[in-house]
């Protein structure tokens, strides 16, 4: 049974939370937001069902009727509010099954609690119709909105809303647990903590990955080749990005990794604190052959990279332009 013991990380919001369990003062609506994977819904559900809990502790005791529902996820009091279209949640979404359900009293607990994902998705007719709801709630209704971009939801809603910020979690407490819970080696969890940038959702999929382990593959390929690899060989390895549907972000994070990588062994002669040491001898290769002011060129061609992407400029131009910074520095 998930609880609040297993949410690394984030003690703000479990505090926050169980305060208001504690006290008593449970709101009428929340809202969590934080990125893709960074634990929104394992939160949203552990304070469910310690809210539906049957022994009303400060965390599901896991044994009760509703605990076990909860668990399964058919507890009839925690609804789960999703959306039929790919990428919105239309008005039609919540007048079903929220504002047409809120009215019927709890089935069997002391709260009735909706649970919306991906809540940036509403549209404003969506929010609006909501919000109807959210100005006079009955008082044992609780809605929990997910979300990754509070800038997509109406000012009206978020003045409604008691708003929790998931933050990163520490680097040391990720790779622990990657360690200990999903047994990854060492150097292998070095690399998903440096990408994951305090998500730990995030590491964990990569952790898994064997595409993440593709697209690490073939981007030190080509960094570790590059300075004999003639232009039409390093945009035939551009092409390979396409053809097996790599992410590019991912991608250009393993380069930008790499060159942090040769950047600090050349300022330190350290190996201690590299991300890809056990690529040393290619990495102590690079440092030796490039000059500071190389390497942070590299580094400024890969963040400039990213943001023309985002723009929407022509990929093959972009990676071009990048590959040419890269082998003349």
């Amino acid at each position: 049974m998930r609880s609040f013991d297993d949410i690394i990380g984030q003690e703000h919001i479990k505090e926050y939370l169980q305060n208001a369990i504690s006290e008593n003062k449970i709101s009428h609506a929340y809202i969590i937001q934080g990125e893709r994977f960074s634990g929104k819904e394992f939160i949203a559900k552990t304070f469910a069902a310690t809210l539906q809990c049957e022994k009303q502790g400060m965390k599901p005791c896991g044994e009760c009727r509703s605990c076990k529902q909860a668990e399964t996820g058919n507890q009839p009091d925690i609804i789960f509010v999703g959306h039929e279209k790919p990428n919105s949640i239309g008005v039609e979404d919540v007048r079903s099954r929220i504002n047409g359900d809120i009215a019927i009293k709890p089935y069997s607990s002391p709260y009735k609690i909706y649970i919306i994902g991906d809540g940036e998705k509403m549209t404003p007719q969506a929010q609006n119709a909501l919000l109807k709801t959210l100005e006079e709630p009955p008082a044992y209704a609780v809605l929990i909105i997910l979300t990754t971009n509070l800038e997509e939801l109406l000012p009206t809603i978020l003045s409604r809303c008691v708003v929790l910020h998931m933050k990163p979690v520490q680097d040391e407490l990720v790779k622990e647990y990657l360690k200990q819970e999903l047994m990854i080696p060492d150097y292998k969890a070095d690399i998903c903590v440096a990408f994951a940038r305090g998500n730990i959702g995030q590491a964990k999929q990569l952790a898994s990955s064997e595409e993440f382990e593709n697209i690490r593959n073939e981007a030190l390929s080509l960094v570790k080749n590059i300075r004999g690899m003639e232009l039409h060989e390093v945009m035939e390895a551009v092409k390979k990005i396409r053809e097996y549907h790599i992410d590019v972000n991912e991608y250009l994070d393993v380069l930008s990794i790499w060159y942090r990588d040769v950047l600090l062994f050349k300022a330190t002669n350290d190996t201690n604190h590299l991300i890809f040491r056990e690529e040393i001898q290619y990495i102590r290769k690079a440092a030796d052959k490039s000059a500071y002011e190389g390497i942070e060129n590299i580094l400024k061609a890969l963040d400039n990279a990213k943001s023309r992407l985002r723009a929407n400029v022509n990929f093959e131009l972009v990676m071009e332009l990048l590959f040419i910074t890269i082998r003349e520095n």
